[in-house]
């Protein structure tokens, strides 16, 4: 009996979302981190909103062709990419100021959704439906990543360092929330696994 596990490898989710770990941090950057993030915060609301109206023309393409317009897939791609890179930011995870760009490689962090040729016409009627059980599991994930932010915070101050740890379980969390996203924002048809990895 073979016992090759290769068989039994879950395949990757089509997105990728990795934050490079610091080895060490500025201990009070963290108390103005909230200022300094405002003039990004502003721009990522706003084209958060834009996203939105995206993503309800996407769903009448999908009904209709079974397509996401793909250059208004890399365009709601490159909005998560720049939010992702202020999270990292005000999340403690990283020191460096993001860049007032969403371009890959200019932020020590990866982002990207693999561009579906095709999906279901008809999954896009109730996505959310299939959500709900990762959008309870992430209420709870949300609140623990939360306490690990506040006891970060403290380390960071004290230590200069986010235990790893921690910063694993709170950039684990990030993607977990972005597999939902791009789930239920009608970008992939494969559910997303309940796992931080």
């Amino acid at each position: 009996m073979s016992t090759d596990t290769g068989a039994m490898n879950v395949p990757e989710y089509p997105l990728r979302l990795e934050v490079e770990y610091p080895e060490q941090l500025n201990r009070w950057l963290p108390l103005v981190k909230w200022l300094l993030a405002i003039p990004h915060a502003l721009i990522v609301y706003a084209l958060i909103n834009v996203a939105s109206i995206i993503q309800f023309i996407a769903f009448f393409a999908i009904l209709f062709t079974t397509k996401y317009p793909q250059p208004l897939f890399e365009f709601v791609v490159n909005i998560y990419r720049w939010q992702m890179n202020l999270s990292a930011y005000i999340g403690l995870m990283r020191d460096e100021y993001p860049p007032f760009t969403w371009e890959p490689g200019q932020y020590p962090v990866t982002f990207e959704i693999d561009y579906p040729e095709r999906l279901n016409r008809w999954l896009p009627l109730i996505k959310w439906l299939l959500a709900l059980p990762h959008y309870i599991v992430l209420t709870a994930l949300f609140i623990a990543a939360g306490v690990v932010w506040i006891i970060a915070f403290f380390a960071i101050i004290f230590t200069t360092r986010f235990p790893r740890g921690m910063f694993d379980f709170n950039v684990g969390v990030l993607r977990w929330w972005q597999r939902v996203n791009a789930y239920v924002y009608l970008m992939r048809d494969e559910y997303p696994p309940f796992s931080l990895k």
